[in-house]
């Protein structure tokens, strides 16, 4: 059933109706299409709450730059949605099917944080179903603004995003990239700095930036600039394949939607675990099997039925440990990082991407960052192996232990490992109790520990 702006009152209406009627006893889990969740949890006793009705654009002012967006919205519902009117969201995520409530509640950053944040900041209010049953309208300056400076990080323990109206902002049709190759740590994190707090390069204005790390010697960061007009268009869509570009090219020039989903189309890099970048199996690969949610289809299926890892098994191989995670680290601690990582973790590439807290004003209770600081966010998804004596976790944990020395954080979408008090250090457990007890009092949901460590 569509909903629009007419209709939504009756659609709360409906959702209310069906919470209250899930037994109090029954673990509550939102009834999706899409996750983009690594995250092992146990569903077996959860109640799926139907959420499906709550996807759509309700409306757009084009001049006020602003959208009224349902919390199940996929991002690039959205982007279709805004760039007609030559107008995007100030952060889109890198994949497709990751909705704007999710990027609200979870943590979501793209190439242009470095100037605009995360997805929450630029939320201007948001309609919230609260673990009593209620649906709420939130806002900076209202009521419940403690709900809303509290509610980013909190994945659904404080209550669903339904209604978001969140700022837009002008595009150009085209982006303008350079990749520029790094081959120490200390100059490319140096260069990232001084890019992120001027967003000006070479007296050019910079719109864009990210990175990626393919070796100790080989760094590479990409800088966009809008412009209205392209010689040539490159198309990483089908056959050629982003990332590898990066050593290849030094200019390249995109479509607006083509570079915002630059990335969806390979998963980064993580399709070539798959075998899809196989030159004798990409020719034949449609386009709507190269996206990110079709290579997911493709894990959970891995992980129900572990044919891969029994396979390897009984060829001898060793067991591996999925090391899949996101970090902030302050740009300062950077190459301390980089170096760490390299030498006891060993994965390539990595994906680097600066960010900064948009507003220096402002405190996100439970992801609080240095405003005054750049952080690098470092990406990295893939397995390594267990030697003789390592048991599965012991990777992650090191990465988890090495963030908190240097004063970073972690996101919260793929497998933790704290222990309760460190967590609790690290995400503000003091505020969070407090935003606990006055939205979920009778504990209705799960806390962010049990959701996000345990995995309940």
């Amino acid at each position: 059933m569509s909903v629009d702006a007419r209709t939504y009152p009756d659609a709360i209406a409906r959702l209310v109706a069906n919470y209250h009627a899930i037994p109090e006893s029954d673990p509550i889990r939102l009834a999706k299409a899409t996750s983009n969740l690594f995250r092992v949890r146990d569903d077996t006793d959860a109640s799926g709450l139907d959420v499906s009705e709550f996807r759509g654009v309700l409306s757009i002012d084009v001049e006020g730059r602003t959208a009224d967006v349902l919390g199940m919205t996929t991002y690039e519902e959205l982007v279709d949605a805004t760039l007609p009117h030559r107008l995007m969201p100030a952060v889109v995520p890198q994949l497709k099917t990751i909705t704007l409530g999710g990027a609200v509640t979870g943590m979501g950053i793209e190439s242009s944080s470095f100037r605009s944040g995360c997805p929450h900041e630029s939320v201007l209010e948001m309609d919230v179903l609260t673990a009593e049953g209620r649906v709420i309208t939130v806002t900076p300056d209202g009521e419940h603004r403690d709900l809303f400076f509290g509610f980013p990080n909190s994945y659904g323990t404080l209550g669903y995003a339904l209604r978001l109206r969140i700022e837009l902002e002008p595009v150009q049709p085209f982006v303008e990239l350079g990749h520029i190759r790094f081959t120490d740590a200390d100059s490319l994190f140096s260069a990232l700095a001084r890019i992120s707090e001027a967003r000006i390069d070479r007296d050019r204005v910079v719109d864009f930036v990210d990175g990626v790390v393919f070796g100790s010697d080989e760094m590479y960061l990409t800088l966009g600039r809008f412009v209205d007009q392209a010689p040539y268009l490159s198309d990483y869509t089908r056959r050629h394949i982003f990332y590898r570009s990066l050593t290849r090219r030094t200019r390249d020039f995109l479509t607006i939607r083509d570079y915002l989903w630059r990335w969806d189309t390979d998963w980064f890099w993580c399709s070539r675990a798959l075998g899809v970048q196989h030159p004798l199996v990409r020719p034949f690969m449609p386009r709507s099997l190269l996206r990110s949610d079709v290579y997911w289809k493709v894990v959970r299926f891995e992980r129900r039925h572990q044919w891969m890892a029994n396979l390897d098994k009984r060829r001898g191989k060793p067991a591996r440990e999925p090391v899949i995670q996101d970090v902030e680290i302050p740009v300062a601690k950077a190459a301390e990082f980089i170096d760490f990582f390299q030498r006891e973790i060993g994965i390539s590439p990595i994906w680097l991407c600066p960010l900064r807290q948009r507003d220096a004003n402002v405190t996100w209770d439970l992801y609080a960052l240095d405003p005054d600081t750049t952080y690098v966010n470092f990406g990295f998804w893939s397995t390594v192996p267990l030697s003789e004596g390592e048991q599965d976790g012991d990777h992650n944990k090191m990465i988890e232990a090495k963030v908190t020395e240097l004063g970073g954080r972690k996101s919260l979408y793929s497998n933790s490992y704290y222990e309760p008090d460190e967590f609790w250090r690290a995400f503000n457990g003091d505020r969070y109790e407090v935003l606990k007890k006055e939205y979920d009092p009778q504990g209705r949901l799960l806390d962010l520990y049990s959701k996000c460590v345990v995995g309940r």
